[in-house]
């Protein structure tokens, strides 16, 4: 038995998961996982369904499903659930979410394909060598920072890249570079926006006195750190924690969103519905 996972996005109407069985049943497939949600807000139906069938061939099953569906308009994707999801990983120079990434991805732990990894500084070499992962060195200055993105955009076509994820990667994207990777790169940061702008949020919410740390990942679009969120945490602090203590607790939070975050993606759990995400956790 040959084992997908298909996503299904569309207006939200009458007949859909009817529609979706019966493509089912011309392939003889047997749902293993499904969930869907309806959004009153955007009036948007989002489907995600793991199955299995005796036809290995992709395009057939495609074909099989498109024929009842294809009224409806949705943007569908389906893929075998052995063929990973492929992400390029953007990072400066502080590699805990990087760290982090590579320990799961070798454990088997995040079922992604990982062919480069992107740096505009060299620290992370040793470590991407280390796993035994392309690392691409792309400085960035103003007089480079087109010809660095276009060389960025020839990596994803050629790598043929699901996803981006910026793993602390320190650099804003420009918008053009997001516009033509719609929720296709993610993010993450802490969870002090918009309270704490600028350099050093540590040590600002330091000296207002804040009682948790949180770190949020989501879609990068054109309007900076304001795209769909994807996935969020907190860990409480007291009086007592220095800014060191803060910064510590804070790289904490941020490996753990960025695991689980990529770790959703690989399964296909995520849909943008308008400015919000749906999340099949």
């Amino acid at each position: 038995m040959t084992e997908y996972i298909l996503q299904l996005q569309c207006e939200d109407q009458a007949g859909i998961i009817h529609a979706v069985s019966s493509g089912l049943l011309d392939c003889s497939a047997n749902i293993v996982e499904q969930a869907q949600f309806s959004d009153p807000d955007t009036n948007q139906f989002c489907l995600r369904t793991r199955f299995e069938t005796d036809q290995d061939s992709l395009e057939a099953v495609r074909s099989a499903l498109l024929s009842h569906v294809d009224r409806f308009a949705p943007r569908l994707d389906l893929r075998h659930s052995h063929d990973h999801r492929r992400m390029l990983i953007m990072v400066s120079k502080f590699e805990h979410c990087l760290e982090d990434l590579l320990y799961h991805y070798s454990n088997g732990d995040l079922q992604v394909d990982i062919p480069a990894i992107v740096s505009n500084h060299e620290d992370a070499r040793a470590l991407a060598q280390a796993h035994g992962i392309e690392f691409i060195y792309l400085p960035v200055t103003p007089e480079t920072k087109r010809a660095q993105e276009e060389k960025l955009r020839e990596l994803v076509d050629q790598h043929q890249v699901d996803i981006v994820v910026l793993a602390r990667y320190m650099q804003v994207l420009s918008p053009e570079l997001c516009n033509s990777l719609p929720g296709r790169i993610v993010n993450i940061h802490h969870s002090f926006l918009p309270g704490f702008v600028g350099a050093k949020p540590y040590h600002q919410a330091y000296k207002r006195g804040v009682k948790m740390i949180g770190a949020t990942s989501h879609f990068v679009t054109a309007d900076l750190d304001e795209g769909p969120i994807i996935e969020q945490d907190i860990q409480p602090v007291g009086h007592a924690q220095t800014v060191e203590n803060l910064i510590s607790i804070g790289r904490d939070v941020e490996r753990r969103v960025l695991s689980r975050t990529v770790d959703l993606l690989a399964q296909d759990r995520v849909f943008q519905v308008g400015r919000r995400t749906v999340i099949f956790s």
